[in-house]
């Protein structure tokens, strides 16, 4: 089996579907996004480093608002529209990876994990299925769903650690520490494996991992969170309020 193999952690002048950016910065890096008239992208409000006085800064609903209200989402989604220069930075340690979309592209997302994306790319979500996944996969109740109907666009998310990438084939498997998973192709399999390590006495832990079987690519960060533990979500709310509300939104069904 391959070795999942390093993603670029750097970018110049890098041009999709009309919109140039830059990834600069090796330990905290920023995402440069130049913004022609009549262009726009939409991002997460806190992650914004700097802009251009002239680039408009707007509010947007996002779809399904009851529905991410009740799973303690958030239902804004924050807009920039050229023309201009905008900058983004999560804060923490991490790596950016930027995806090219093309028509009819789709692609699933770890919680909390988003950082922009070209204003003709949709941003719903979906519940984690299976039980064992919510309560013990480590991954939340939710995964983010990014899908483009029509056209090319481009989605970029941040990785804490860096980003590696691995394209399993039909049927390949790879057991992947809860924590440890970026984002994945819609026809990768994911389910909660759990192996009991006995240390005699009646004593023991369990070790749990997650397994993506394929076709499709995986991507994995190798700084990685569980958010059920404290780890920084970036998403500026409360963590307590999200776990209650998402264990009823994620149990009263997608």
């Amino acid at each position: 089996m391959d070795r999942p193999f390093l993603l670029a952690t750097s970018a110049t002048d890098q041009s999709h579907a009309g919109i140039t950016y830059h990834l600069d910065g090796e330990l905290v890096p920023a995402l440069t996004i130049e913004l022609d008239a009549g262009q726009s992208i939409f991002f997460e409000h806190h992650i914004l480093l700097w802009k251009h006085p002239g680039l408009q800064i707007s509010v947007r609903p996002m779809k399904g608002a009851l529905k991410r209200l009740v799973a303690g989402m958030q239902i804004f989604i924050t807009e920039a529209n050229g023309p201009g220069q905008i900058a983004f930075s999560r804060d923490g340690v991490g790596h950016i990876a930027a995806i090219h979309l093309g028509p009819g592209s789709e692609i699933h997302v770890r919680e909390h994990q988003f950082l922009a994306a070209t204003g003709n790319v949709d941003y719903t979500f979906e519940r984690v299925k299976g039980v064992a996944n919510m309560l013990f996969g480590g991954t939340g109740f939710f995964i983010d769903k990014f899908h483009l109907a029509k056209g090319d666009g481009i989605l970029w998310l941040h990785g804490y650690g860096n980003i590696f990438e691995k394209n399993l084939a039909a049927g390949e498997s790879i057991d992947v520490e809860p924590g440890g998973w970026l984002y994945k192709d819609p026809t990768v399999k994911m389910e909660t494996v759990m192996q009991r390590l006995s240390t005699g006495l009646l004593a023991g832990t369990n070790l749990i991992m997650n397994r993506f079987t394929g076709p499709g690519r995986l991507a994995l960060q190798s700084m990685y969170v569980h958010y059920g533990e404290g780890a920084d979500t970036g998403g500026g709310g409360g963590r307590g309020v999200r776990g209650v509300l998402g264990v009823i939104g994620a149990l009263a069904g997608s």
